[in-house]
């Protein structure tokens, strides 16, 4: 309980100073996107896209919500009486399209999928349901009272049924606004937007040990169908491909790519504790590109590919043009020996009464890092039952025992305030320059595109970071001591006091001993 003391103390003088006002975001979510914001009038308005479910499974849900929200950025008020055309895509082919109109800038529809379609055209099997707008011809609406989070299951949506949502994948919402303000103005200009939304669909695979056992693995899938599943028992590597257009200016369009891999604990290469690494097309990815999930499930250990925009961006740097052809990602994942890993625990106050709020924080750290080196943190963020908070943004400062700051991070994007952890774990190295104490402040932020509150809070950790684990001379190299005598033969050969054999002789000694090594 001392560093739960501790922090609060450091807490009430004012040890974060992240503004509490939370900017405007423009980027995915769990279940959920909102696009750039367009100029209108006075306003820059956007459309906010959310499933409910947030997490949609295919085969796992007869219905879903889906929420349009048309609004000003600058004020976070929607705008009335809105006419909306939505059309629903997935991999280049239209799946829905229709007009609806709400009066309070806020739209929901209930999709119902409908996996059964003997048409040419996807869309030419959608049923639209609900009533006609009387002021916006062809426009579906709410018929009674509007709907809200807590009446969706009785207020009278419009709906589509169709195939929708009945394949794993990215979908496109795109919406254009035809009229705002009234259903009889109709805009000059469209203002069209389009969002993104993923669904997953499980994959059920099966891996032959040395020993000729069959472990069962679920490939939870984001993106696309996988496929080439493979198991290679040298290394106990799990690998699988699916498409992907490497092309640079589509890859400027994907926001993260989201693939898990889900074995059982009992199979012992993969039990609770092991750390992975990945490889995408053969090109190893940061350790915040691969997430473990060992928390979820008592029996199942799941790792995330979560691979950014950036990452696929420095991969195709890597590979060169040659990959901007390649019509697959492949995937692949490395279990490493068992780590020693130290954690430790605290909840998290809020900002106006320091009292508990329902967030505890869990870092996590390898001890064979110490002083001197970068050190992958884990950080996981739990909710009053013990369960991995999704969706979260937090922050973190880093103190030495002089209280002088060695590391901070507030997220890297300067319209979305907080790093993103969509799935409760993130991983951040952070450097620390000596052995002792250390102080971790972290700042949730809020979870979701409106930064809901109910996590949001503060807290600090003490961490003990000791010499660490001699590091390979590949990955750090030691500093070579060159002899005193090859240091006056340069200083001799730049005075022109020694001939040129002499010198040479000296650099060879350098490459025989390892000193000096010439790439070929």
């Amino acid at each position: 309980m001392l560093y739960h003391k501790l922090a609060l103390s450091m807490i009430i003088i004012g040890i974060f100073a992240i503004p509490v006002v939370i900017p405007d975001v423009f980027a995915h979510g769990l279940g959920g996107d909102q696009a750039p914001p367009i100029s209108f009038g006075d306003m820059e308005v956007t459309v906010r896209t959310q499933l409910s479910p947030s997490d949609i499974t295919v085969g796992d849900i007869d219905s879903a919500n889906m929420q349009v929200r048309f609004f000003d950025t600058l004020t976070d008020k929607n705008l009335d009486k809105v006419t909306y055309r939505v059309e629903v895509w997935q991999s280049g082919e239209l799946l829905a399209r229709n007009l609806f109109y709400d009066m309070d800038g806020r739209l929901d529809v209930k999709i119902k999928p409908q996996p059964n379609c003997n048409e040419e055209h996807l869309e030419e099997c959608s049923i639209y349901g609900g009533s006609e707008h009387v002021s916006a011809p062809g426009a579906l609406f709410v018929q009674g009272a509007e709907c809200t989070d807590d009446n969706l299951d009785i207020c009278a949506r419009p709906s589509i049924t169709g195939p929708i949502f009945v394949k794993g994948g990215l979908y496109k919402i795109r919406v254009d606004i035809e009229a705002a303000t009234s259903p009889r103005t109709v805009l000059a200009n469209l203002l069209s937007y389009e969002t993104f939304v993923s669904v997953a669909q499980e994959q059920d695979f099966f891996i032959k040990t040395a020993n000729a056992e069959e472990v069962p693995v679920v490939v939870k899938t984001y993106y696309d169908d996988v496929d080439n599943f493979k198991f290679d028992t040298s290394n106990n590597s799990i690998s699988f491909d699916m498409p992907f257009d490497w092309n640079p200016s589509y890859v400027d369009l994907v926001q993260v790519v989201h693939e898990e891999v889900r074995v059982p604990k009992t199979f012992t290469p993969y039990a609770e504790g092991t750390q992975f690494k990945g490889y995408v097309n053969g090109v190893e990815i940061d350790q915040r590109a691969l997430l473990n999930d060992p928390y979820s499930y008592e029996d199942t250990n799941i790792i995330h590919f979560l691979i950014t925009k950036n990452e696929l961006q420095k991969i195709n740097e890597k590979l060169g043009a040659d990959n901007h052809n390649n019509p697959k990602m492949d995937l692949k994942l490395v279990p490493l020996p068992e780590a020693s890993k130290s954690s430790t625990e605290f909840y998290l106050v809020d900002t106006t009464n320091y009292e508990q709020v329902p967030t505890t924080v869990k870092i996590s750290w390898d001890g064979k890092y110490g002083a001197n080196q970068e050190i992958p943190f884990e950080f996981a963020f739990f909710n009053e039952n013990r369960e991995l908070i999704k969706d979260i943004k937090y922050a973190y400062f880093v103190f030495d025992e002089f209280d002088q700051e060695i590391a901070s991070n507030v997220g890297d994007d300067t319209s979305s305030l907080g790093i993103p952890s969509t799935e409760g774990i993130d991983v951040q190295r952070i450097f620390v320059p000596s052995q002792g104490q250390i102080r971790v402040d972290v700042k949730v932020l809020g979870t979701g595109l409106d930064y809901n509150p109910k996590y949001a809070g503060i807290g600090s950790a003490i961490i003990e970071i000791g010499p660490g684990a001699p590091v390979s001379a590949s990955s750090i190299p030691e500093k070579a001591a060159i002899p005193s005598w090859i240091k006056n033969n340069a200083e001799w050969w730049a005075a022109g006091q020694i001939d040129d054999d002499s010198f040479i002789q000296g650099i060879q000694f350098l490459i025989k001993e390892g000193i000096m090594r010439i790439q070929s």
